[in-house]
Order: structure tokens, then C-alpha cells, then sequence
């Protein structure tokens, strides 16, 4: 993908994942045609919620589980 948006193949991107993180690519640091951001999303308040109410949905269950 750094190959096709340097040569102009891919018209841009918005990253913010990437295959051996933490480390960038340096190229992508001089495009002018790529926006990187860290990989934050699940630091939402809606994420946080949502987290929270599948934890605490899973220990409900997890509570009326007999396994004996």
C-alpha cells in the first residue's frame, strides 16, 4: 500500500492500523495524501459503555453456568 500511495495509485488513506505496529512506515510521515492517527477507537465513551455491558453480561451468564 506505501508503494501504490507514493506512486500515486492509491489517491490517499486515513490509517490507523498498521501491519507491525508500532512501527510506521517511514515514507508515510512525508505524503501529503495519507492522514495517520493512533489506533484509539476503543477509548470511546461509547466503546466503554458497550465493554462494560458485554463484561457484565458475560459474569451474569458465567454466574448461572454450573459446570458440575
Amino acid at each position: 500500500m506505501v508503494g501504490c500511495l507514493m506512486r500515486g495509485e492509491i489517491g490517499g488513506a486515513r490509517l490507523d492500523v498498521f501491519e507491525k505496529e508500532p512501527d510506521v512506515p517511514k515514507e508515510l510521515f512525508a505524503l501529503d495524501n495519507v492522514v495517520l492517527s493512533p489506533h484509539r477507537a476503543v477509548h470511546s465513551q461509547e466503546t466503554m459503555l458497550a465493554l462494560r455491558d458485554l463484561v457484565v453480561g458475560n459474569l451474569e451468564l458465567s454466574s448461572q453456568i454450573n459446570p458440575y
